[in-house]
């Protein structure tokens, strides 16, 4: 059993590698690494309120602050397991009306207290 294991090893250590090439001089470059990540919230920094509903596709819910500086809240569809649906909750932060943050609250899950 030991020898069958070194044979195996040793043959695999003794294939080329097979990296991926380079792209030819001034042809096309591959994406880096940060532009290939999916961005889960299609949302940008100083973006008005009707942009933010826009960009995210779901009415937002006023939750505090005065004219300007407010809290909308909003409900994302993310799928689910397939048994039940899953809704996140998505707080956005408005200053001088213009998004300055946001935050993802899953909350707790009800069904298993």
């Amino acid at each position: 059993m030991k020898k069958l294991l070194v044979v195996l090893m040793l043959s695999g250590a003794a294939t080329p590698a097979m990296a991926q090439p380079l792209p030819p001089f001034g042809g096309p470059v591959a994406p880096t690494f940060t532009a290939t990540l999916s961005n889960t919230a299609p949302l940008a920094f100083g973006m008005g309120i009707d942009d933010a509903q826009r960009a995210l596709g779901t009415p937002l819910i006023y939750i505090k602050g005065k004219p300007g500086n407010e809290v909308f809240l909003t409900f994302r569809d993310l799928g689910g397991s397939g048994l039940f649906p899953h809704h996140d909750r998505l707080y956005l932060q408005f200053r001088k009306g213009r998004l300055t943050g946001w935050r993802a609250d899953w909350g707790e899950n009800w069904m298993w207290r």
